[in-house]
């Protein structure tokens, strides 16, 4: 039943009308007060100034581009149905107050490229994670490990309630511990990204002292420094050149026709430009990357390369690490799972994707409704949309039987 006019003017609610003069003035019941995100993560370790960055990122944007889903496994151990449940929410719509789930999934990588190892803890839960396993999870948090424990490890997590990080010791049994599977080539001490970090920073420092300003004189006297009184001469003939150059409108600056003026603010030729090169390449390499998966123009072949070699360690590693902790010994044999999908036709191109609609209906793999949705067309009404046979050859059971009126011109 429509509502009446009246009834929509009474029940109407207008962000900036319906309130009152007191609102606009911030309540000290709200909370800590912050400018920025503070839950974000934020690089460390010269993290944040160099093309490592760059790297992390576009890594974590695929990783959480992967469908993560609370599942049921068949008896053969095969995807068969996905479990409506609150860590399916927090998992694939929104993981906490803050992040959605695609939000908190690339949250989760970065930390983990950035600390080495993280833990998702389960902030909100139904029942007393360390009391009973029969707990559902509510909202999941991704915290920095300070210390390490034998059974338990201290975390430094954002709450929500307050607007703040704090220190929190839980036990191992309850968060998920998330390891980087590239350990050895991002975080250890001599790793090749840490070498490629330290030569950047070399080049940053080289950068900022050639454009610093300095003109890098050496000024040749007439005389010989071997007395005080000579080196005093000359440091007033420095001191009143740095005055001319300084103090003058142009920069224009005399001396004396016995002195001479040398110019050392050239470039000096070093081979820390091809290290850099060097080492980019190798990392590239070790992480089963290439230039061409960052500027976009990789091909089929490379991305396929780089889900298989880059993003799939760390979705296994990240399932793995949350089965070990969030699904119970009666929910692993009630063929609970939690697993990651990818969708597999993003990289086909539109030239392709007829012949591949072909040969997956033809053979019986998907539906034409199965596969309307995966080029973005709504389902069909048609009930035949929905079957799994080859329309080009089999028929329906329907089909197959005679219509009634058939029968009964045969009869006559």
């Amino acid at each position: 039943m429509e509502k009446s006019i009246g009834s929509r003017l009474r029940h109407a609610w207008n962000a900036f009308l319906n309130r009152d003069p007191t609102d606009l003035r911030p309540s000290y019941n709200m909370g800590y007060l912050s400018t920025s995100k503070p839950d974000r993560v934020r690089m460390t370790r010269s993290n944040e100034r160099s093309i490592v960055n760059a790297i992390y990122n576009r890594i974590a944007i695929h990783v959480s581009s992967l469908s993560f889903q609370h599942v049921r496994l068949d008896q053969n151990g095969r995807y068969l149905e996905e479990i409506k449940s609150n860590l399916n929410n927090c998992l694939t719509l929104a993981a906490n107050l803050d992040q959605t789930g695609r939000a908190f999934f690339q949250d989760l990588t970065l930390s983990m490229f950035d600390e080495g190892c993280v833990a998702v803890v389960p902030v909100d839960t139904t029942l007393n994670p360390t009391i009973t396993g029969g707990y559902d999870i509510l909202s999941l948090r991704v915290g920095r490990i300070l210390e390490w424990y034998p059974t338990h490890v201290k975390v430094s997590l954002y709450n929500e309630k307050k607007g703040i990080k704090e220190d929190i010791l839980l036990s191992k049994k309850v968060v998920a511990i998330i390891e980087n599977p590239f350990y050895a080539v991002m975080n250890e001490h001599n790793s090749t990204l840490k070498r490629l970090i330290r030569k950047l920073n070399l080049l940053d420092a080289i950068d900022e002292q050639s454009g610093s300003g300095k003109l890098d004189l050496i000024i040749q006297l007439p005389y010989a420094l071997k007395t005080p009184a000579r080196f005093e001469q000359a440091e007033r003939r420095r001191t009143d050149l740095e005055t001319q150059l300084k103090d003058s409108q142009y920069g224009v600056a005399y001396t004396d026709a016995t002195e001479k003026v040398t110019q050392l603010n050239r470039p000096v030729e070093n081979n820390l430009m091809a290290q850099i090169t060097y080492l980019t390449s190798m990392l590239y390499s070790q992480l089963g990357l290439t230039e061409s998966v960052f500027n976009g123009t990789a091909d089929e072949k490379e991305m396929i390369n780089f889900y298989n070699h880059t993003v799939e360690p760390i979705g296994a590693a990240i399932t793995d690490g949350m089965k070990r902790s969030f699904l119970t010994n009666t929910a692993r044999t009630q063929n609970q799972s939690i697993i990651f999908l990818r969708k597999p036709f993003d990289l086909v191109p539109v030239s392709d994707m007829a012949e591949i609609a072909d040969k997956f209906t033809r053979n019986e793999i998907l539906s034409s409704n199965e596969l309307r949705a995966i080029i973005g067309f709504k389902p069909s009404e048609d009930p035949k949309a929905d079957e799994l046979r080859n329309k080009n050859l089999n028929q329906s059971t329907e089909e197959i039987k005679e219509p009634p009126k058939l029968k009964e011109e045969m009869k006559e």
